[in-house]
């Protein structure tokens, strides 16, 4: 057991060597010298901030922190027998931390320290981690009664089983799909004789003939090769699903990717996977757990915790940006049929047929295409675009450094400071089977200052992991990135800058803990503006041929097209916001949640999907990633952006570094430390106004 991995978890753990079999010894020895550890403090006669608020702490990030690392591998790197006894263990884990939630001795203990002397002595960022941890307590089910603790502890047991089991069921469910073709023309559904076995001097031939971009055949060719095939592999893993959306000529084959993606997980599929009846369950749970704390439905318990004050309020708000996009997209969507119709002879335009019609548009409205740009974009020049950005801002350099890693294609960097060392994160960027979709950042660490014990004033710094599924390099070229894998780069750099640039040293208000979730986004789609300014996207630029940068002639099609479709995107966005605000409402949404889907599709919507259309059986982000009742957050989060970067435009060039650093002390620095809007009116010096994301989404004007 001393020789355990996960139970000496250094700055930077040796993440290549851990070992299946030491999860459930570590695991179990740390929960049992937890809860020993506890019952010491219950049993001191005096609370205070070092023996109950500061000691919990210790106890708490020690199991959080292996269970961390176990999480994050069970994303990363999936594997039967990881998973395995992730779901094991999953339960135990549950159990010990609402344990905690619900200790009477632990709460009434931290009231004691709340109305001692003490509190008075404190600093500010105690006093709000104390105030958290006081209303975390009740709505842990403190203040409940045996029985309805009993209740609520098992109900929190099993919502975590069920979420890790929805995200499971459509990983699996996405990763089990696969087409393969012979070659070019099987792939462009042409009938005619199999040419011979696809290499790489067959993909210009083959780009003509599908109409998909050389490096997507490339890596459905490297796909297959995986496999020990030849000829193309294709998945339903986001590169190679946007690929054939965008690109592919072949009608049937974007149906059929349409209909595999959109019905993963679902009852139209393989019934192991199917995640209809976790919805309901799950919402069943979100409601009971609500009553149980005295709420009327989930939604109002999870505002609890927000900048938002009622549900009503969430549902105006988003309504009122609904009808401010219904125009503009109902305009680009005509825009789109129309082209359709008249250029590329559809009959009419399908939800197959978008994206492919939407790129034709865009190239000839715009000259220009996404592969086009993808040329001028290797990562690592990205990256080191990208890093001197942060430099410019905030005086922060990133340095790359050696160390243990899960997969090979992960990189680690430390941030640096005046010469010393204040963070560290992990960039995993690149799609690969066994890693869940999307893109995300989270913490292995965060920010600390010891107040006692053998580590007594010293400082923990804090260390981000930063995870993405880009197109992964293939046949020895170095990947390259489109301009939205761009814009997710930066957003996903934005969370970790606010997790490590704090300067905070109390943990639980440190980074990115103790921030309203409807204010956590504001630092990341901060960051996509940048990728809107030509010096940024030039400095980070070199086409694969020549090396040349971006082009000001480009940039400028490029930003011409910004707010192309941004009506489509707006009412999409809503779509989602409102449905998940709107079952988390109802307290019979367990039943009628599909009926709910398709009224919100009747009031916002311009486009009305298949019948077959099953989004929310992959939509992981409210059943399996914490946004339950919260997805709002990505749209109310971009009012705060927008108005945030417009302080950068109004300041100029010239201002960029006083306003970073500003924005820096007031946003970043902070983080949970105070509450979210007085941080915002202390940068921006006053509440938030929707201006600027009218703006910048090009709907200050009125729709042609």
């Amino acid at each position: 057991m001393s020789d355990n991995i996960l139970l000496h978890l250094a700055d930077e753990p040796r993440f290549d060597a851990v070992a299946v079999a030491d999860i459930e010894p570590a695991l179990s020895a740390a929960i049992n010298q937890a809860q020993s550890a506890i019952a010491a403090i219950k049993a001191l006669p005096d609370a205070t901030w070092d023996n109950t608020v500061e000691a919990l702490t210790d106890i708490t990030e020690r199991v959080g922190r292996i269970w961390g690392v176990v999480s994050h591998l069970n994303s990363v790197v999936d594997t039967p027998e990881l998973r395995a006894v992730y779901n094991q263990l999953m339960p135990q884990v549950t159990e010990f931390f609402t344990a905690i939630s619900q200790d009477i001795e632990l709460y009434a203990r931290f009231k004691a320290v709340k109305a001692a002397p003490e509190f008075a002595r404190l600093s500010a960022a105690q006093q709000t981690k104390l105030n958290h941890d006081l209303r975390d307590f009740v709505l842990g089910g403190a203040e409940l009664d045996a029985a309805a603790q009993a209740e609520f502890a098992a109900l929190q047991s099993e919502a975590a089983q069920l979420g890790a089991q929805f995200s499971q069921n459509v990983l699996d469910a996405t990763d089990a799909f696969a087409l393969y073709f012979a070659d070019g023309n099987t792939l462009a559904g042409i009938d005619a004789p199999a040419s011979s076995p696809c290499a790489a001097a067959d993909f210009e031939a083959d780009s003509a003939k599908t109409g998909l971009p050389e490096d997507a055949l490339a890596m459905f060719a490297a796909a297959a090769a995986a496999e020990g095939k030849s000829g193309y592999k294709i998945g339903l893993q986001m590169p190679h699903y946007l690929a054939v959306m965008q690109y592919a000529d072949n009608r049937a084959l974007r149906e059929k990717l349409y209909h595999a993606y959109n019905t993963r997980a679902s009852e139209l599929g393989a019934a192991q996977w199917d995640n209809s009846a976790n919805i309901g369950r799950r919402l069943q749970i979100a409601q009971r757990e609500a009553e149980l704390l005295g709420f009327a439905n989930y939604a109002e318990l999870s505002l609890a915790t927000k900048m938002a004050d009622t549900p009503n309020q969430v549902l105006a708000f988003l309504r009122d940006l609904a009808a401010r996009a219904k125009p503009f997209a109902q305009r680009d969507l005509a825009e789109v049929a129309t082209f359709a119709t008249t250029t590329l002879e559809l009959p009419e335009i399908q939800a197959w047929d978008l994206a492919w019609a939407s790129e034709k548009l865009r190239q000839a409205k715009y000259a220009f295409s996404e592969t086009e740009v993808k040329k001028y974009f290797p990562t690592d020049r990205v990256l080191h675009g990208l890093f001197a950005l942060i430099a410019k801002l905030y005086r922060v350099n990133l340095m790359e450094k050696k160390v243990p890693v899960w997969h090979p294609d992960v990189r680690y960097f430390e941030l640096e400071k005046g010469g010393a060392i204040i963070g560290g994160v992990y960039l995993d960027l690149y799609a690969r089977e066994g890693k869940r979709g999307g893109a995300w950042m989270n913490d292995y660490r965060g920010r600390r200052r010891f107040e006692s014990g053998t580590r007594r004033g010293q400082l923990q710094t804090p260390v981000a992991y930063l995870v993405c599924n880009f197109t992964p390099p293939v046949g020895g070229k170095a990947a390259r990135l489109s301009h939205d894998e761009i814009l997710t780069l930066f957003h996903e750099m934005g969370h970790g800058l606010h997790h490590l640039l704090t300067q905070v040293d109390e943990l639980g208000v440190s980074g990115i803990n103790g921030v309203e979730w409807d204010a956590v986004e504001l630092p990341s789609q901060f960051m996509e503006n940048f990728v809107w300014e030509y010096d940024v996207l030039a400095g980070m630029s070199s086409h694969e041929d020549n090396g040349a940068e971006l082009p000001r002639s480009l940039f400028d099609k490029m930003l011409a097209a910004k707010n192309f479709q941004r009506g489509l995107f707006m009412v999409r966005q809503m779509e989602f916001a409102l449905f998940d605000m709107l079952i988390h409402s109802q307290p019979d949404a367990d039943t009628n949640w599909m009926q709910t889907l398709q009224d919100v599709r009747r009031e916002v919507a311009v486009i009305q999907p298949p019948a077959y259309n099953r989004f929310a059986h992959a939509f992981s982000h409210i059943f399996a990633g914490g946004y339950a009742a919260g997805y709002y957050s990505y749209s109310w989060a971009e009012v705060l952006s927008a108005d945030a970067y417009a302080a950068f435009e109004e300041a100029g060039p010239e201002q960029m570094v006083a306003t970073g650093n500003r924005f820096w002390q007031e946003i970043l620095a902070v983080g949970g430390a105070r509450n979210a809007m007085a941080s915002f009116k202390a940068f921006r010096g006053r509440e938030p106004e929707i201006d600027a994301l009218l703006r910048h989404s090009g709907f200050d004007g009125e729709a042609a």
